[in-house]
């Protein structure tokens, strides 16, 4: 055992009480068959993290669990049947029992006094989970890998937990820190960057670039990538552009762990899997499996808002909430013992918007800053957000009189939920006539996966979430459409809205209804996502009228065509100047990466003449070292 434990074990008075000492991840977890030691240890585990300052938690041995159906009878007892319980699901290997329930808080019981009962009668550890207001599959099947692979994961998270206590792997001669830009440099799309010490190899995010047929995936023939060395992935964010290579690493002979949020965790898993899909239907060769997916899942390791945890002897890092999409993060890693504070940002929006809070700006070290740039251009100020609200709502009024239908591409996260808030919400106040909302593609299981977990919402929203009749995602003008027999019948419906993936119109529902809907002067296509240059979107907006697919199929494009770029969860150049403006402690140097190359310098050239500071905009390839 490492010394960790010893030194763990040390502080408990008689031995015999603990039958097992084991790592899950970066956390201590000791197993007891003495029921009083397990009830009621008199703050001996408090002393212990209080000294170690680490997490550690005491469970029973599961010998000494009470029978499962028997503990589901107790279980059911204990909880009012006003919480809404809809499923028990026992974690034999960890001694843990989750609890389903739609209203959490009556599971809990006032100060836990009833999770306190069940842990008496049943020497089980309750976990009480929200039912997702809307029923999602993904969530079910995300949770199913992790309990099916319960023995699997105990010994995995305890071999990450060696990796992490039982010293230095290699020799340390010196001390340096180095970033390899393998993706998304003066470029957006495929994000990957590698993080390199003398101790630890990790990889922040690993990407695709779903617009670009001739360099879609990360460079990771770069001699500094070596997958038998890696140590970790980070994953900020569930876009394809930051996640949709993950899966091709363990399909490659990655087993290592994936630190991210729990809502980036199943949206990643459900993003790879539709990316999988439009690559079969549109007869691509998928470069992974949903097996490839299953082991990312079978391999994450979430994480809250400001936990903090190690990920190596010398890589400690926190998430940051990122404004961006739901459970986006910036990464804080503090590198060794106090050398040196580098902040990723991932993608980050500073705006309230009508789902997040806006990006925190408040850290407790910071010397190096790599932050995005994807609207750090002198003319990327678009208009505000309430401005293109209106104008949305505009649009789709005059479509609506003219009996035609509104096109509007989304990406299936984030911002496809953002126009789902800004209807339910002009519906609910009266000031749009209640018109049906098709929703297609993935848009339905991520809204599913919102209402999950709200806590990664802002306020308002949930609110209303915790109240199912005020719940916005269950606005009855809301429609799922999952079939081409519902694809059809919407287009021979009436005035509506549509809402289809993909949000670059390189793929996936929206292309299908464009091709049905382009050649009539009454619909209207909104475009409310970034463009990628190349995308079917970005000619769209450039002012193409005919569209060639194929040779034998050409579209004529006499629909109204708008684009709305206020909704973004990017950061307009002017909220990046702010962001960097509020940022506590200032840092010494600023990387800027995921923005076209122009608007990469130019917000280098800003920041640099603005706080007389070091700044860069790395070309792909590139290495760059920090320390």
């Amino acid at each position: 055992m490492s010394d960790i434990l010893k030194e763990v074990m040390k502080y408990i008075p008689d031995k015999t009480v603990v039958s097992d000492a084991v790592f899950e991840g970066a956390n201590i977890v000791l197993y007891t068959k003495n029921k009083e030691f397990f009830l009621n240890n008199n703050g001996t585990i408090k002393e212990i993290v209080n000294t170690i300052k680490k997490r550690v938690e005491l469970r029973p041995d599961p010998v000494i669990c009470l029978d499962q159906d028997d503990a589901e009878k107790e279980i059911k007892k204990l909880v009012t049947k006003e919480a809404g319980i809809n499923n028990i699901i026992f974690d034999t290997q960890r001694s843990v029992v989750v609890i389903e329930a739609d209203k959490p808080g009556l599971a809990i019981g006032k100060s836990g006094e009833v999770l306190r009962e069940i842990k008496k009668k049943t020497l089980w550890v309750p976990l009480v989970k929200r039912t997702p207001s809307i029923k999602s599959k993904l969530i079910e099947n995300v949770r199913g890998v992790l309990y099916e692979n319960n023995d699997y994961r105990r010994k995995f998270l305890n071999k990450v937990g060696h990796r992490i206590y039982d010293g230095w792997l290699r020799a340390k001669k010196q001390e340096w820190i180095r970033i390899n830009f393998l993706g998304a440099a003066r470029h957006v799309g495929r994000s990957c960057f590698l993080l390199q010490t003398p101790e630890s190899r990790i990889l922040m995010d690993c990407g695709v670039d779903v617009a670009n047929e001739k360099e879609p995936f990360p460079l990771l023939e770069s001699p500094d990538f070596k997958i038998e060395e890696l140590d970790a992935i980070i994953l900020t964010h569930a876009h394809l552009d930051h996640c949709g290579f993950i899966p091709y690493l363990y399909r490659m002979g990655y087993k290592g762990p994936i630190y991210c949020t729990l809502p980036t965790r199943d949206v990643a898993a459900l993003l790879c899997l539709d990316y999988i899909s439009v690559g079969q239907k549109e007869n691509k060769k998928a470069i992974y499996s949903s097996t490839d997916v299953k082991e990312m899942v079978k391999h994450s390791i979430t994480l809250d808002y400001e936990s903090v945890t190690d990920l190596t002897p010398d890589i400690r890092i926190t998430l940051y909430n990122a404004g961006h999409t739901l459970g986006s993060a910036m990464v804080h890693i503090n590198i060794g013992n106090g050398l040196h504070n580098l902040l990723y940002t991932g993608d980050l929006n500073y705006e309230n918007s009508n789902l997040l809070s806006a990006a925190i700006t408040k850290f407790p070290r910071l010397e190096t800053l790599m932050m995005e740039s994807t609207y750090g251009g002198r003319d990327d100020n678009p208009p505000e957000r309430k401005e293109s609200e209106e104008e949305l709502i505009k649009i789709i009024k005059e479509t609506t009189e003219k009996k035609g239908k509104t096109l509007i591409p989304v990406l299936g996260v984030g911002r496809a939920q953002e126009i789902m808030m800004i209807l339910e919400k002009n519906f609910r106040n009266g000031t749009m006539k209640e018109i049906p909302v098709y929703i297609q593609g993935m848009v339905w299981d991520i809204s599913a996966i919102h209402t999950a977990y709200p806590d990664f919402l802002n306020s308002s929203i949930k609110r209303m979430i915790f109240h199912k009749d005020q719940n916005p995602f269950l606005n009855k003008n809301f429609k799922q459409v999952g079939s081409h027999k519902e694809m059809k019948e919407v287009l021979e419906g009436g005035p509506c809205v549509i809402m289809a993936t993909s949000g670059m119109m390189v793929g996936g529902p929206s292309v299908e209804y464009f091709k049905e809907l382009a050649n009539n002067v009454k619909n209207s296509l909104v475009l409310v996502s970034y463009q990628g240059v190349g995308s079917l979107g970005r000619r769209l907006q450039q002012g193409e009228k005919e569209i060639i697919f194929s040779k034998d199929e050409t579209v004529k494009v006499k629909m109204g065509i708008s684009t709305l770029s206020g909704f973004s969860g990017h950061s307009t150049r002017k909220q990046l100047l702010s962001f960097m403006h509020n940022l506590e402690p200032k840092p010494k140097r600023v990387i800027l990466v995921h923005g076209e190359n122009s608007k990469c310098l130019d917000l280098a050239t800003t920041l640099h003449k603005l706080y007389r500071i070091e700044t860069s905009a790395p070309r792909t390839l590139e290495t760059i070292r920090i320390k």
